[in-house]
């Protein structure tokens, strides 16, 4: 017996020595067949094989087992009364562990490491000093569902997720459609009171892209890229993923062609560009992947455009869908550095569009970047149902470009605006000389593509005189230096934009008219007030600097007075959401106010 402890230590001893000094994830295995000319994927470094990540797991199992047995119930028995601070407890046999709670604590909530861009709510601008403003269009949706995501997990979005043009843009406001023979998006504005401060107005600016029958579609060229890293091996992730782009699979017609490029430690081609009829061969392509190893994005990136380049469609769709959580840790991962790459790819006329899957370890500020960069768009996957609203339900616009650097310029009349503040946008506003200059990157707007942004504007005649901004004191700003009304208009809104494959943009004017303001909320459209109620929930979890008195409460009156039929059930669950958040901000708050309350965990 003696002789069997001894071994059994010794075995302990040499197992827990398999699990030490720089362990490797798995290596990737592809499970395609050999019908679709899949290749398999060369690791560049040794990786451990299935039999030793059995061992280590085993070994971990010996050593922490016994030691977790042991030392709960020491630690239960020294936890101190309640209300009394808890300190690390000794252990038998010496050293120090940390309180019970602290164990499970760690257990159950894995390191939070996702990653937001930091950026600063847009200012006031005086329109006498700086009448005009100017960005960059945007299609994306991905900080809604994001946003979503974290309060259905309980807590609430940390603020640099919230980008509030996105919120906006997650929903539709029926604008009327253009007729396809004209420019291919319709421009709409309309002018009323703001739900959060009596004293100014909104100015709602839409646009709405022209969209055909799904079966008109052009033939398509896609390349999927797919993250089989091993912070992939999550449902959230991998297995959500794969569903999701078989869902796209389904709509694919024969003109259409696929490939399936993937990358962890290496990149490698899965599936070459194949009909998109052959359903059956690019389904057991996609369902064999496995995730393991790590991650090295800007090698699948480059195989992606390649593979995409070789199999270019003139006059078709070409794109680059990449599925990810972003999370690039081998090769160039400076987010700089692979905007640059994506730069340079998307002259080749191939386009980017980024998926985002899972928590933890979620890069959106990566995604969001590099859609951007590559004349495309960014969706956030967090459930099947979005899976299919951005895959089919907005598949045209997915895929399919109808204009190209849309930027907006719009001038407002000093005559009749004091101030004004764009709503959201902080990350695509460009420079006054960069509307005319054609080298200057914007969005893009996709067939069917709706785009809404929102201005804030205080009008000069207000009586109050409590604008964001106190007159100067050394220097005279006199009225009747300035240009007449012009008939009383308000600002006047330029566009411009390109026609796909064309080098020169287009110039479309809309002058916004004073006579066209709503004085009553109830006055105005449905889709105004639901847009209204989205940007004023977005600067609440942005902190409320610019919301004045308007509240929760506030949002879900306006938001449930214009939900409208609602037939796919999306501002419905944005009332929802609302009202999460305001039952998660309230124990927050007592704290804050020094109230007796429930605390936040």
């Amino acid at each position: 017996m003696k002789n069997l402890r001894i071994f059994s230590f010794a075995l302990v001893v040499v197992l827990a020595g398999c699990t030490q000094g720089g362990r490797q994830e798995p290596t990737i295995e592809v499970d395609a067949p050999e019908a679709s000319g899949s290749q398999p994927i060369r690791p560049q470094s040794p990786q451990t094989t299935d039999a030793e990540d059995r061992v280590g797991a085993a070994a971990q199992a010996v050593l922490v087992e016994p030691v977790l047995e042991q030392t709960l119930p020491v630690v239960a028995a020294k936890r101190p009364p309640a209300g009394q601070s808890r300190e690390p407890v000794p252990l038998q046999g010496g050293g120090l562990a940390p309180p019970i709670h602290t164990l499970r604590r760690q257990a159950a909530e894995p390191p939070d490491r996702e990653e937001y861009h930091h950026f600063q709510d847009g200012g006031t601008f005086l329109a006498k000093k700086m009448p005009v403003s100017t960005f960059s269009i945007d299609v994306d949706t991905g900080s809604y569902a994001v946003v979503r995501r974290m309060l259905n997990q309980g807590r609430l979005p940390v603020r640099d997720a919230v980008r509030i043009e996105e919120m906006v843009n997650y929903f539709d406001y029926s604008y009327p459609t253009p007729d396809r023979a004209g420019h291919p998006f319709a421009v709409h504005t309309e002018l009323g009171p703001s739900p959060w401060n009596e004293e100014t107005r909104l100015l709602k600016i839409g646009i709405q892209g022209w969209q055909a029958e799904p079966a008109t579609l052009p033939p398509a060229n896609l390349v999927f890229l797919v993250d089989v890293s091993g912070s992939m091996r999550h449902a959230d992730k991998l297995d959500l993923l794969k569903t999701s782009l078989r869902l796209l699979v389904s709509r694919l017609r024969a003109e259409d062609r696929i490939a399936i490029a993937v990358y962890a430690g290496a990149s490698g081609l899965v599936l070459p560009s194949t009909p998109g009829d052959r359903k059956a061969t690019i389904l057991a392509a996609l369902d064999g992947l496995t995730a393991g190893g790590s991650t090295h994005g800007a090698a699948g990136i480059r195989l992606a455009y390649q593979v995409a380049r070789d199999h270019f469609i003139d006059g078709g769709i070409n794109r680059v869908l990449l599925a990810t959580d972003g999370d690039f840790n081998v090769g160039t991962v400076d987010t700089e550095a692979l905007k640059d790459l994506v730069a340079r790819q998307r002259e080749s006329g191939v386009a980017l569009t980024t998926l985002g899957f899972g928590s933890g370890n979620y890069n959106d500020h990566l995604m969001e970047q590099i859609a951007d960069i590559g004349n495309g768009n960014y969706a956030y996957i967090d459930r099947l149902s979005e899976a299919r609203k951005v895959l089919i339900g907005q598949m045209a616009g997915t895929l399919h470009t109808i204009a190209r650097d849309v930027k907006i310029q719009i001038e407002f009349n000093p005559a009749l605006v004091q101030e004004y503040r764009l709503v959201g946008y902080e990350n695509r506003v460009l420079r006054r000389e960069d509307f005319h200059n054609d080298r200057v990157d914007a969005g893009d707007i996709g067939e069917g593509h709706h785009v809404t942004a929102i201005y804030e504007v205080r009008l000069a005649d207000d009586e109050t005189g409590r604008g964001r901004m106190d007159p100067l004191r050394y220097v005279s700003e006199p009225v009747d230096t300035l240009v007449p009304a012009r008939g009383g208009e308000l600002a006047y809104l330029k566009l411009r934009y390109k026609q796909p494959g064309q080098e020169d943009s287009v110039l479309v004017t809309h002058p916004v008219f004073i006579g066209t303001l709503r004085e009553q909320l109830a006055e105005t459209s449905e889709g105004y007030r639901f847009a209204a109620a989205v940007a004023g929930f977005g600067q609440l979890l942005r902190g409320g600097r610019n919301t004045e008195a308007m509240d929760f409460p506030d949002v879900l009156a306006l938001a449930n007075g214009a939900r409208g039929l609602d037939p796919q059930g999306y501002r419905g669950e944005f009332i929802s959401l609302v009202q999460l958040a305001q039952a998660l901000a309230t124990p927050l708050r007592r704290r804050e106010e020094g109230e007796a309350g429930p605390v936040m965990r």
